[in-house]
């Protein structure tokens, strides 16, 4: 099973809430969609009690480029566990992620 988000704006962007319990993840990956530009991504996961950790960070994804994340992508993703957030310094962006069977 895929999720899906579309992210634009620079505002941070939730995409997977801590209570999903997607725990298994396979791989992200990251689809620059802008039809001009650079986009510019922060990555992270954060729980509000033991803080934020990030993924990846200020990486750059060229127009029509993605970017696959294939290791160390998986965490607790329980109620109590964390969140998924992206964060764009410019560009539009599709984040792609598939759950491990």
């Amino acid at each position: 099973m895929a999720l899906q988000s579309n992210i634009s704006g620079t505002a941070t962007t939730s995409v997977l809430a801590a209570g999903e319990n997607v725990n298994k993840i396979d791989t992200i990956r990251l689809t620059n969609t802008h039809a001009s530009a650079a986009a510019v991504v922060d990555l992270f996961i954060d729980n509000n009690s033991i803080g934020t950790f990030y993924i990846i960070k200020n990486v750059s994804i060229p127009t029509g480029a993605s970017l696959t994340l294939n290791e160390g992508v998986s965490f607790d993703n329980s109620l109590g566990g964390y969140a998924l957030y992206a964060k764009l310094a410019s560009g539009t962006l599709d984040i792609l992620i598939n759950k491990k069977r």
